[in-house]
């Protein structure tokens, strides 16, 4: 999942209000990003951390150490590379290996939709995996958005 835009949603997540930065650096190895996150209608708070890989597989073993048993996943893709959508399966069969429960929520959130020419996932063929791995789906172009990750609809 090289550049599929996964650096650029934690820092919008991570970083409320945070603008998309035309020039960064790609992430050599992992960050963690921490995000408080109030649950609506309540007075809790949880704590989310985020990790950011390279998406290569020579950083998986150092991921599932950090893990842990993850509660909730995202798995990012590029839109616009079918190899990128692919090794989302991989993924998420060496998270869900870490969980001792029996369903992991989490989703699956196609990247990069702004480059809708170049575009090599069909929203269709991304929503049905996903639905079949007990995921919910969105899009979104971290590139157009200014600080809110919220879903596309498939037109």
């Amino acid at each position: 999942m090289l550049a599929a835009g996964k650096s650029v949603l934690t820092q919008l997540l991570g970083k409320r209000g945070a603008h998309f930065q035309k020039n960064y650096t790609m992430t050599a190895g992992v960050e963690i990003v921490v995000k408080a996150v109030n649950i609506p209608d309540s007075s809790d708070s949880v704590e989310l951390y985020l990790f950011d890989s390279a998406g290569k597989e020579v950083f998986m073993d150092m991921l599932e150490k950090q893990w842990g048993e993850p509660s909730v996943l995202c798995l990012v893709f590029d839109v616009t590379s079918e190899p990128s959508f692919k090794s989302c399966a991989k993924w998420l069969d060496r998270v869900r290996a870490q969980c001792h429960s029996l369903q992991l929520p989490g989703v699956l959130v196609g990247n990069k939709t702004d480059l809708s020419a170049r575009r090599a996932v069909e929203f269709t063929t991304a929503q049905e995996w996903a639905s079949n791995q007990g995921l919910e789906y969105s899009e979104t172009s971290a590139g157009e958005r200014s600080g809110d990750i919220l879903p596309c609809d498939s037109t």
